[in-house]
Parts: C-alpha cells; structure tokens; sequence
C-alpha cells in the first residue's frame, strides 16, 4: 500500500515528464545527427562538385557532347551502382559492430568490403568497354552512341579506386570519424577540375582529348582519394587502431555472406534506381535530342539533390545501427525522426531554392546560345514537374539508411520494384510515349513512382520498430 502510494504523484506526471524526455532525447538525437551528417554531406557536395564540373566543361564542348557524356554516366552508374549498393552494407555492419564494441568485426566488415570493390570492379570495366555496342542495340542515335564510348573508355578504369574509396568512407563514417574523407573530397574537387580542362581541351602541351580525357582524369582524381583514403586508415588515430590491413589477404566468408545478404537487396534496388533513370533516358532520346539533353540535365540535378540526401541517410543507418546494436528500439526510433527531420527540412529548402533560381542553374550546363534555348526551357520546366520527386527522394533515402541499420533490406527491394517499375516507369511510359507528353509525362511518372517508394518505406519501419517495441 506504501508503494502505491508513493508512486501515485509520479504516476499522475507521468505523461508530462515522458513529454520532456522524449523532446530532450530527440533534441540530443538532433544534434549528434546533424554532427555525423554534416560531414557526410558536404562529402557528397564535393563528389557533385566534380560530376557537375565534368558536364560543365563537356557541354562547352557540344550540347551532344553534354547529351552523350550523362547518357554514359547512367548507364556506367547501373553497373556501379549495384557496387556501391553492397558495400553500403558495409556502414550499419560495423555500425551495429561499433555499438556493440566489437572492434575485430569493425574491421573484417572494412577488409571484406576491400575484397568486394576489387572483384566487382573487373564486370564493371567490361560493361563499360562495350557500351557502345549495347547503346546501339538499345536504338540510341549513333553519333550519341561513339562519344558515351569515348568517355566511357576514360571513365571505365575508375571503378576500382572509387569502389576501394567508398569502403573506407562507410568504415570511417559508422566509427563516427567521418572528416578525413570530407577533406579528401574537398582536395580532390579543384584537382578534377584542373584534370578535366587540361585533358579535355589540351591545355600546357597535352593533347585534346575532349570526352576520353574527362573520363580519364576523373579515373586518376580517384586513385589518387583512394590512396589519400587508405593512407588515413592505415596511418592516422583512432583508425590505426583498428589495423585495418592486417591479414588483408584473408578472406572471411562469414563477413562476405553476412555483407551479401545485406548489401545485395540493396545493390538490387540501387540498380533500379539507377535503371529507371536510365531506362527514361532511353525514353527521351525516343522523342528528340533535344529531349534527351533536357531531361539529362534535370537527372543530373536530382542526382545533385540525392547525393546531398545519401549524405542524411548514411547517417542515419550508423545512428540506427548503433541503437539496434545496444538493443535500443526507442533511440533507434529517435535517430530516424531526427533524421527524418534534417532530410525533409533541407529538401524543402533546396527545391525552393532550385525551382526560383532553374533556369539560372540550367544554363550552367549549356550556356547562352540560340541554339540551347529550347533545350533550357524544357529543362527548366522539368525542374518544375520534378519539384515533389525532389523531396520525397530525400524521404525514401533517409527511410532506407533506417531500415539498413535494421538490417532489414529485401523489403525495400520488394518496394522498389513496385514503386519504380511497376508504378512510376509504366506511367513515364504512358504519359511520355502514349499520351505525347513528352518529357514532362515522364517525369510526372518518375515523382509517382518515388512518392509511392518512399511512403512504402516510411510505413515499413514503423511496423518493424512498433513489433519490436
């Protein structure tokens, strides 16, 4: 009867203190989130950066040689793609290893990642040295078809490096030291910029070699941060502790199977991803060139956008990995609202920004010409169309990097495919093709099909984390 007593006052301001908690537990969550992110983001800036710089500097060269080169990237990006989605396994693996303490796992999910960015990288160059044939067979015009070659040829050899690069970025970020990778990009950014005008229009005695010098200085840029990445996690505190390339040369299946089982539904939805914004380019280039070009100009964009908003989702996949390590549902649960709340307030803000400033930004990649100006016009009336695919982009990729700290990933595959495919390509095709929107038709059905994905991601992981609660 004491006992009830004394807790009938607590229990009577229960509710309130439980409000108080819950707001000072999130306004924590906020601001470790924002300290993890920013790093991250501004990392994904400097590698927008160079691909901007790359396409800026191509589209002085010809609008086709700008139309070519972001054909060519996307279609490099759904070999690479599939790359980069496992080793993003790598991230909540030693996230969830870090929370729990387990520094010897930390570093086999590093090794193992290492192992898998130099197997995948030999398919990768294959694909990319026979593009030209596969772009042909596709319907793509053959002038178009030679030069995405060309860069291709340039670009192809990147694989390696950047895959090696991204490894170590997903190792230093789930050990909450994400900074040294932000200042090799930062570095590396003016250097591809410098590599990319001497080799792309024969500057200081080179010879002009216009899109294959493109490809090939971005190549050299990335060996060159994988080196600088490597000697960091090699080298510097508090990586060294982790000695990271003891035993390189072993090979630890049990990593590879658990990294595969994660990384793998994500390489699958990655490549969708990246196969629908491919497979509409292939849409477009079906209307006109001039379609093609407008719609690869607002793809690159929105790539711009989701590489600020993997920036946000990495993470929160660390800080939802570290909670789920711990055996946190309630602090996994904040880390994703509190992420949840960075993403859509910078997203909202950039599509503002870009929707007032589109054609300003467009005539970045083609400049003023007679001959550009409809081209730009469509473009930025794309921009517009896209303005909802903008931001809830950014909510589907903070919702994936949650459930990827839950290690749950073969649901969001499953979403995907209805999202994308099933949903927003069948209506790009549709409205594009049947309906003869054009361009516009299809980027009303690429806003469809990611709006869908991410409320389908959303509602997945509060099933996941109300059944665990």
């Amino acid at each position: 009867m004491d006992k009830i007593t004394e807790t009938k006052p607590t229990s009577h301001l229960r509710p309130e203190v439980t409000r108080r908690a819950a707001m000072h537990c999130l306004a924590v969550e906020l601001g470790e989130i924002a300290k993890l992110a920013w790093p991250m983001v501004l990392t994904q800036v400097g590698q927008i950066a160079m691909m901007s710089t790359d396409l800026a500097l191509i589209g002085r060269i010809s609008a086709e040689a700008l139309a070519a080169a972001a054909l060519a990237g996307r279609f490099y990006l759904i070999s690479f793609a599939f790359g980069a989605g496992l080793l993003s396994a790598i991230a909540p693996m030693a996230a969830r290893a870090f929370g729990a303490n387990n520094l010897a796992a930390v570093r086999g999910a590093l090794r193992m990642g290492l192992w898998a960015a130099m197997i995948l990288s030999f398919p990768i160059l294959a694909v990319a040295l026979r593009a030209e044939q596969i772009l042909l067979a596709l319907g793509q015009a053959p002038d178009v078809a030679r030069l995405a070659q060309q860069y291709l040829f340039g670009l192809g050899f990147c694989a390696a490096p950047a895959l090696s690069f991204l490894a170590i970025r997903s190792f230093m970020g789930a050990v909450n030291r994400p900074q040294p990778v932000l200042w090799i990009t930062l570095s590396a950014t003016p250097l591809n910029a410098l590599l990319v005008y001497m080799l792309a229009y024969g500057k200081l005695g080179l010879p002009r070699l216009e899109l294959l010098g493109a490809g090939l200085a971005t190549t050299l840029v990335n060996c060159s941060m994988f080196l600088a990445g490597l000697w960091f996690a090699a080298r510097r505190r508090p990586f060294r502790d982790y000695h990271v390339l003891a035993h390189l040369w072993r090979f630890d299946w049990r990593t590879m199977r658990q990294l595969i089982a994660i990384g793998v539904p994500i390489s699958m939805a990655s490549w969708i991803e990246s196969g629908l914004f491919w497979a509409t380019s292939i849409l477009a280039g079906l209307i006109s060139t001039s379609a093609l070009a407008a719609h690869q100009i607002a793809v690159q964009i929105a790539a711009i956008l989701f590489m600020i908003y993997v920036g946000v989702g990495t993470a929160a996949a660390v800080r939802v990995g570290y909670a789920a390590g711990r055996n946190d549902i309630a602090g996994a649960k904040q880390a994703y609202l509190a992420a949840m709340l960075i993403g859509i307030v910078i997203a909202a803000s950039l599509t503002l920004a870009l929707i007032a400033a589109r054609f300003e930004i467009v005539e970045l990649f083609l400049g003023r010409s007679a001959g550009s100006a409809a081209t730009i016009s469509l473009a930025a009336e794309l921009l517009v169309v896209g303005a909802t695919l903008f931001i809830t982009d950014a909510v589907q990729c903070i919702a994936a990097g949650g459930l990827r700290g839950l290690k749950d990933s073969r649901m969001p595959l499953l979403f995907a495919i209805i999202g994308w495919w099933l949903i927003g390509f069948s209506l790009s095709y549709w409205l594009g093709l049947k309906v003869c929107l054009g361009a516009p038709g299809i980027w009303i059905g690429l806003s469809t099909g990611t709006t869908i994905y991410a409320a389908l991601l959303v509602l997945r992981f509060r099933n996941l984390t109300s059944r665990a609660h």
